[in-house]
């Protein structure tokens, strides 16, 4: 499934790139589909973080990220690090004593905050308080009259906030913006948001639901969570994708998805798991085929068995990834060495799924000719790992009716 997020940048007066603002889209028309503010924010971030990278989005510069109150009450601006965004409230945020509480927590741990469409109001306390916290105005050149940019212009001056001016559309509305003293400005006059795509597995299964239940009990069993995990190849990719991103990537590579966890913690996870459980709860994401999630599951499953038959229990978890990604190809549309750059994977699991033949790949194929039914190629893959027929077929059987079971224990529709 191809995702997209739309990229408009922000200039400086002398038409630098400042920053960029990241806009939610769900396919290449360049406009804001009808979606919520929670659901559109999720998905930037999914996508941003996750499935595009927030450093190719951005270019070494920061992201405005827009933030509804919801969103802010979740603490979702801490998913990212300061130096890569600034949370820019929306002006349907109304200023409280617990929006005031967090943007000062924000402050605090070095994050910039924008107002998005501000309007001025003089009778307003704790609209005061918010502006003392805030680093820049993002001002309305189409629908904010001129009085009230005066006031919002005056204000700022006298509290030394930046000032944007967005949707600036003329070289006149520019030359204006910078006569009144603006720092920042963005609109289709300088470019229209560019659109950045990539493929995503969207989520099979409501799984992250089970992890949440098992993430807030009183005590938390990493290997439930694992295991959780691993039965939806969505997340397990994600997972993997998130532990290496910029903010956690590891100076190890992963051999399975408990150790994901551990590196990562679960406080982490728990985060994550609400943001996903955010995007997706409109239902409106297309499933992966049944049959091929079947295909991974027992393959992976297959492997790790197999491992354990052949006295390889301490690296079993690297047999059963190597399975579970083992059409991440097929699934992305991308080819597989363009997915492993981006996962940081154990390098004999990375070498297998690229073809190289080891001792991870040679289960596999095993695997895959049961599947296909070759035979031939069944009698000599056992032969070179010293494993009987009689026991691969068992074995593959156990695979097939474990990933049945797993199939069939969901009784939640595919989003």
């Amino acid at each position: 499934m191809e995702v997209f997020v739309a990229r408009q940048p922000i200039f400086t007066d002398r038409e630098e790139v400042f920053a960029y603002e990241l806009l939610y889209r769900n396919n290449e028309n360049n406009f804001f589909p009808n979606i919520n503010g929670e659901e559109a924010t999720a998905e930037v971030i999914i996508n941003s973080f996750l499935n595009i990278g927030i450093d190719e989005l951005s270019n070494g510069k920061p992201c405005f990220i827009n933030f509804t109150e919801k969103l802010l009450l979740m603490k979702l601006p801490t998913y990212y690090r300061p130096r890569d965004i600034i949370v820019e409230i929306l002006e349907t945020v109304q200023p409280s004593k617990e929006i005031i509480e967090i943007c000062k927590e924000l402050k605090q741990l070095g994050y910039k905050i924008a107002l998005d469409d501000y309007v001025f109001t003089e009778d307003n306390d704790l609209a005061f308080e918010l502006l003392s916290l805030v680093d820049i105005i993002k001002v309305d050149f189409l629908h904010t009259s001129s009085q009230m940019r005066k006031n919002i212009e005056s204000v700022a001056k006298t509290l030394k906030i930046k000032l944007l001016a967005e949707k600036v559309e003329t070289p006149l509305e520019f030359e204006d913006a910078k006569k009144a003293g603006y720092d920042y400005f963005q609109g289709y006059f300088f470019a229209k948001p560019f659109i950045v795509s990539t493929h995503d597995i969207p989520t099979y299964f409501h799984s992250y639901f089970k992890v949440i239940q098992s993430l807030t009990e009183t005590d938390p069993r990493i290997e439930n969570i694992a295991q959780l995990i691993e039965h939806d190849l969505s997340l397990s990719y994600k997972l993997l994708r998130l532990i290496n991103s910029p903010a956690f990537r590891p100076r190890q590579k992963i051999n399975s998805i408990r150790q994901a966890i551990v590196l990562l913690g679960l406080i982490e996870i728990q985060k994550w798991i609400y943001v996903l459980a955010v995007r997706d709860s409109s239902g409106s994401k297309k499933a992966i085929p049944e049959e091929i999630v079947a295909l991974c599951l027992t393959r992976a499953k297959m492997s790790e068995k197999v491992a354990m038959a052949l006295k390889n229990s301490l690296t079993a978890p690297d047999f059963f990834i190597t399975g579970m990604f083992s059409l991440m190809d097929a699934l992305l549309s991308m080819p597989m060495e363009n997915i492993l750059k981006d996962l940081p994977l154990d390098d004999r699991i990375c070498e297998a799924l690229s073809g190289t033949e080891n001792d991870l790949k040679l289960v596999l194929d095993l695997s895959i000719a049961i599947e296909k039914g070759n035979w031939s190629d069944v009698t000599n893959q056992c032969e070179h790992l010293g494993l009987s027929e009689e026991i691969a077929y068992q074995i593959y059987n156990e695979a097939k009716t474990w990933s049945k079971g797993v199939l069939s224990s969901e009784s939640s529709k595919p989003v």
